[in-house]
């Protein structure tokens, strides 16, 4: 299966496709946080279910767990369905948003085979994703050249027995409290995120010391052969401390903090959890 993420009016929707049956399988706890502004949407969920005992037992019956990585990079069973299932799920829903997202999911499932032809189509559907909510032309620019900096330091970690999932987020959290002095979970709690991405949510001048750790991290482990988890732990706590330092000495100069709380959350509406 191939993991990823993808986005519906600014929530992100984790997803798996399965090559064997070519069909993807959606989050339905993200699905259900999109469609209702949830503060709990595991929650809600609970009670939907609850509330209507034929759509639990469907639920259960046809709806199964699986692995995806959490924001914080680590692998959890997550219960997910495929666009049959999500659609018979969200008939029990009241939101606006229901008929959008029936759109949505057909269009996911046509994309992803233009993009299994044409790669290049994710990166100009990210593209104008981001667009439409509103980012500068700098800040998609930074963000793609962040994606690929992020992209050579996992490379590097995968070709240098660093093991996906909890090895990769562990890494990850070492080089962001380094650099930023927040782990990522209190950087996206200052930032009043939920299942978002943090890089979607960063100023500019964030992604910009996100990478400068990041491209430190890989280039001195390069230098040093860095092999296994703990020999990446201390290139990591190098690499960004060389961007704490460059962001402390701008934060002197300009007399403000870079750490910002501002993020691209879409505006609350009324919660419709009971």
């Amino acid at each position: 299966m191939t993991d990823s993420v993808s986005f519906y009016e600014g929530y992100n929707i984790r997803r798996f496709y399965d090559e064997e049956s070519e069909m993807w399988f959606f989050s339905i706890v993200d699905v259900v946080q999109a469609l209702t502004d949830s503060t709990n949407p595991t929650d809600y969920l609970k009670k939907l279910r609850k509330r209507d005992p034929e759509l639990g037992g469907y639920v259960g019956t046809n709806c199964p767990q699986i692995a995806m990585t959490t924001s914080s990079g680590k692998k959890r069973n997550t219960l997910a369905g495929n666009v049959q299932h999500i659609l018979r799920i969200i008939q029990s829903i009241t939101s606006p948003k229901v008929e959008p997202l029936k759109k949505w999911l057909a269009k996911v499932g046509y994309e992803r085979m233009q993009e299994l032809t044409d790669p290049s189509l994710s990166v100009n559907r990210g593209r104008e994703m981001w667009q439409k909510h509103g980012r500068s032309e700098k800040w998609i620019q930074q963000r793609m050249m962040g994606q690929e900096t992020r992209n050579k330091l996992t490379d590097y970690w995968k070709d240098h027995e660093v093991r996906e999932g909890k090895e990769f987020a562990l890494l990850t959290n070492i080089i962001h409290q380094e650099w930023a002095g927040l782990t990522v979970k209190e950087h996206k709690k200052f930032k009043a995120l939920k299942s978002q991405n943090l890089r979607d949510h960063m100023s500019e001048a964030e992604l910009i010391f996100t990478a400068l750790a990041e491209l430190s991290t890989r280039q001195i482990a390069e230098v040093q052969t860095a092999t296994g988890l703990e020999q990446n732990k201390r290139a990591g706590k190098q690499g960004g401390g060389i961007a704490r330092k460059a962001r402390v000495e701008l934060e002197e100069k300009i007399g403000r903090s870079l750490i910002t709380n501002e993020n691209y959350l879409p505006p609350k509406t009324s919660e419709n959890d009971e």
